[in-house]
Parts: structure tokens; C-alpha cells; sequence
């Protein structure tokens, strides 16, 4: 969570209310925490000024993740964070040996403030904010609503900004078969190992728009191969060329021979953006920019129809996945010929069942729902399909 609570210690970083951070940071409260470390609330004793400090653990990888996100926020400091709608950086300082990273201080993240569902106006500024990381070869790969904080929550228009750039990277530099993101959130591609691109970001940003139109996750599996079912089951199957282009594709599917239709019908702009947005096909998701041009953000459409909850977005034709019953788990074989592959290729694996009927878990799934976050170590990378 991401709301202020100044009662909170982190034991293990040996931080409490009232402690110095660097020579002149005083914790006031703890804002979120993570593998990285915690987010405290800071007053800086110099100006007075009250500010949002990432407190980074000493430990080498995070220290290692720490400079990159260092380097990712330098290249970011070339862009305008108010007019590029992502949060401003003050530079860093060490404590001790850890790395603190210093932020403006923004209000709540949309996790907390997601009920009142401002959909239109978040979900343009962050493909604003999509469109400017692209300017400069960043994909942010970590996309979701925890990431997303409004500025002041009592200010109309609402404005939002893109937060916490420890997974980003130069779109130069992303490596198929490294596992970026956060389950639910992840676009099919990096979970099966195709290589990806920016695009990445785009599915994520599809998720945010159903998830503030509905109030629920689309796909709220606890790992990968339950967010692989729950795509499969609304979507259908990805196409052949992707999976068979995946490093992990082994791990969840097997071969099988089905004929598939997909009759395409009209669909409300809302939805029809969203679909553009969780393309199965990377190369065919929309793009930030084709986002902020799409008919759904024309002042006259928004006029004529707030969208502000699921009935006004044309929501109600929206497939949303519903937690599979103990059968859907251990037996996929049945499900509709309607998402069968076109050619030749794949069908989702079942999941193997215990000796007391429940479904068991592969070794895949042993080795890559325990990363739920986060690069997986390398020896989750090279067993996935051990």
C-alpha cells in the first residue's frame, strides 16, 4: 500500500519514525515497501520541504537494480516529468550503504484512489507518459496501478504520474526469456519467452483501463499459467508463430490440431481501444501515440458519454475471466472449439493432479510463480522448462 503510515519500522533496514536518512532527511512516515526495500515520507531539514524517499537495501542485487534505476532516471531528466506525466527525480545520496533515491511527494496510488474511476483522463496521461519513455528508448515494464500515484486527489482535473522505474530498461537492451513485470500485469510475451519490445507497456496499460472501468483485475491469476488460462479463455488462442517463437512455450502447451473461428463484432469505442491495447500480437498492439489519437478521447465522445463506470464505457461487453473451478484447473482440453488454434500447434497443457485430486504444480511453475516480481534469478531463467 501506498498510504502514509507512520507507525510503521522497517527491522530489518533499522528504520523508524524519526530517523536521519543521509544528514538531513527526517522519516516522518512509511509510504510502501517492497523486495527493494521501503518508500518512507521525508522532511528535508535544509528547505523544510516534505519529499518521497526510496530506501534501497544494501544487499548487491538491489544495489546493482538501484544504479540502473539511477541510470534510467538520468535519461529520464531530459523530459518535462509535469507535461510527460511521470514523477520527478531530485537525484540520489547515500545512507550508510545503502542508495536513497528522492522523489516529489505525490498523494495516493490508483489502487487506493481506483474507485472513483476518472477512466478517460488517467488513461490518456499515461499513454502521454508512454509516448515520452518511447521518445527516449525507455519501456517502463512494470506497469500497473500500484505504479500509477495521483498528484492530489483533491485537485479537478485529476492528474497522475508513472512512479518507480526499478525494472525499466532501454528498449535496446531488453533480453527475451527475462522475466519483467508483475503476474496479472505481464504481457504473454515475456511470460513465454518471445522477444518483446515497448509494447509490453501497452498491455499493461489495457489491463489499468479494464481494472479502473470495472473495479477488478482482468486476469487475477495468482501465477503465470492461471493468467495464461484466463487469456486463453477471453481472448483465445496466441497465434502460432508467437508461440513457437517462445522460449517457454513447452512449458504450458502442448501440440494438438483444432479449427478456430472468431467472428469480429462491433464493439463500443471503449472496448474496441481495449482491444487494440491487449493485442495478443505485439506488433499489432496500438502504440501510445495511436493511443492518444484514438476516436475514444474526441472531446464530443467524451461529452456524450462520461466515461466514469462499467455501464457508460459499453463495459458490460466485456469478457471477464472468472476464477476456475477445480475442473477448468486440471482438465483444459475442453475448452470451446471457438479459441482453438487456426493451424496445427498448441493447446495449453493441464496441470498435473496430486494423489488427493488437487492440482499439483509442474516444476515450471514451482521454479516461476515463486518470481512473481521482478527479473528472475538466473536459476529460475534457466530451469523454466526443467
Amino acid at each position: 500500500t501506498m498510504s502514509a503510515n507512520p507507525s510503521f519500522s522497517s527491522d530489518e533496514l533499522e528504520i523508524t519514525e524519526g530517523t536521519i536518512l543521509g544528514d538531513h532527511h527526517v522519516v516522518e512516515a512509511f509510504l510502501g515497501e517492497g523486495s527493494f526495500g521501503v518508500v518512507t515520507r521525508c522532511r528535508d531539514t535544509k528547505n523544510n520541504q516534505t519529499v518521497a524517499i526510496k530506501v534501497n537495501k544494501s544487499d548487491p542485487e538491489i544495489l546493482q537494480q538501484a544504479k540502473q534505476e539511477i541510470f534510467i532516471l538520468e535519461q529520464l531528466q531530459r523530459l518535462d516529468p509535469d507535461r510527460c506525466n511521470i514523477v520527478e527525480w531530485n537525484g540520489y545520496f547515500l545512507d550508510g550503504e545503502r542508495i536513497c533515491l528522492n522523489f516529489e511527494l505525490l498523494d495516493q496510488s490508483l489502487w487506493d484512489y481506483i474507485g472513483d474511476r476518472k477512466l478517460r483522463p488517467i488513461l490518456h496521461q499515461i499513454a502521454n507518459a508512454l509516448f515520452h519513455l518511447g521518445s527516449v528508448g525507455i519501456v517502463h515494464a512494470d506497469l500497473k496501478p500500484g505504479n500509477i500515484m495521483v498528484v492530489n486527489r483533491h485537485e479537478s482535473p485529476v492528474k497522475v504520474k508513472l512512479i518507480d522505474f526499478g525494472l525499466a530498461c532501454p528498449a535496446s537492451a531488453l533480453i527475451p526469456g527475462d522475466r519483467v513485470g508483475t503476474v496479472g500485469y505481464c504481457a504473454p510475451e515475456v511470460t513465454l519467452g518471445i522477444p518483446y519490445h515497448e509494447a509490453i507497456d501497452m498491455w499493461s496499460l489495457g489491463l489499468v483501463a479494464v481494472e479502473l472501468a470495472t473495479g477488478v483485475p482482468l486476469y487475477p491469476g495468482e501465477d503465470d499459467y492461471d493468467v495464461l488460462k484466463f487469456i486463453i479463455e477471453t481472448q483465445g488462442q496466441l497465434p502460432d508463430h508467437l508461440l513457437e517463437s517462445g522460449l517457454y512455450t513447452d512449458c504450458y502447451f502442448i501440440e494438438d490440431n483444432y479449427n478456430e473461428q472468431r467472428p469480429e463484432n462491433g464493439q463500443p469505442l471503449f472496448v474496441r481501444l481495449i482491444k487494440q491495447m491487449l493485442a495478443l500480437d505485439a506488433n499489432q498492439r496500438i502504440t501510445p501515440s495511436e493511443v492518444l489519437k484514438h476516436p475514444f478521447f474526441d472531446p464530443g465522445v467524451s461529452g456524450k458519454a462520461p466515461c466514469t463506470d462499467i455501464n457508460s464505457t459499453g463495459g458490460e461487453n466485456l469478457v471477464l475471466s472468472q476464477q476456475p473451478s477445480t475442473e477448468q484447473q486440471t482438465t483444459y482440453h475442453h475448452i470451446s472449439p471457438s479459441i482453438r488454434p487456426t493451424t496445427n500447434v498448441f493447446l495449453l497443457s493441464p496441470q498435473p493432479v496430486a494423489a488427493d485430486g488437487r492440482p499439483s504444480l509442474s516444476l515450471v511453475l514451482l521454479e516461476v510463480s515463486s518470481c512473481k516480481k521482478g527479473v528472475f534469478p538466473s536459476h529460475c531463467r534457466q530451469s523454466a522448462c526443467s
